[in-house]
């Protein structure tokens, strides 16, 4: 939750509740796929897939 209120939330005007609502979705989804993850050694989780599956 912290990433998300740094990274997102703080950082985008919002002028009202439904306008962050309407956000959230995205933003989880970008932070999920393309944020990068101290645990994945600062990759997103769409570059440690592709690493993993390259040398595979």
């Amino acid at each position: 939750m912290k990433t998300l209120k740094r990274d997102y939330v703080q950082v985008t005007p919002l002028p009202d509740a439904q306008t962050a609502l309407g956000l959230i979705g995205v933003w989880i989804e970008d932070c999920n796929d393309n944020h990068p993850h101290s645990g994945l050694k600062m990759r997103s989780p769409h570059e440690f897939i592709a690493a993993q599956t390259a040398t595979a």
